[in-house]
């Protein structure tokens, strides 16, 4: 007797979970594709390009510079004094470590402007989801998981949210 008021409880319990997993509506937002596409992200990318593209173009001219500085180097190498050729070394290693400083703190000042123009895209598609999961009274919203159903998938109203979004 104790098992089937056992098995009658159990059943009922799976009777309510059931219910209750029926009646809730889940979500899912591609975080990494809100960060491609969305009219705020986009704006920040464009931002970070301009702001970059001129520390960006000196890099590239320093890099070729040290490379036609090398070519020559070795070119007359064989027909230098020695003098001369320390000399060049010498001016070489300073322009390649003066190109490797540069090189080093642009990479660490774009990084960080990065982070801060992500984090307020970031911020921005969060409270657009959270406007949408409120509205269209969601239960929860997933941003990462291994696999979501398409149907589930709400990025496209992020992204269109954060677009129309002033």
């Amino acid at each position: 007797m104790k098992v089937s008021t056992l098995s009658l409880v159990a059943a009922a319990l799976i009777g309510v979970s059931q219910a209750a997993v029926a009646d809730t509506k889940i979500g899912f937002v591609n975080s990494d594709r809100v960060m491609r596409e969305a009219a705020p992200a986009v704006r920040a990318q464009q931002r970070l390009e301009k702001e970059f593209e001129k520390r960006d173009q000196e890099l590239q001219r320093m890099a070729k510079d040290l490379k036609a500085m090398q070519e020559e180097l070795e070119r007359e190498v064989p027909t230098m004094a020695e003098s001369d050729r320390r000399n060049k070394e010498r001016a070489l290693n300073d322009l390649n470590r003066d190109f490797q400083r540069k090189q080093r703190e642009f990479r660490e000042d774009l990084n960080q402007r990065r982070n801060e123009e992500l984090a307020s895209v970031l911020d921005k598609a969060n409270r657009s989801v959270k406007q949408i999961a409120e509205s269209e009274n969601y239960d929860i919203i997933f941003q990462e998981a291994v696999y979501a159903n398409p149907k589930i998938d709400i990025t496209d109203k992020v992204i269109k949210a954060l677009s129309d979004a002033k």
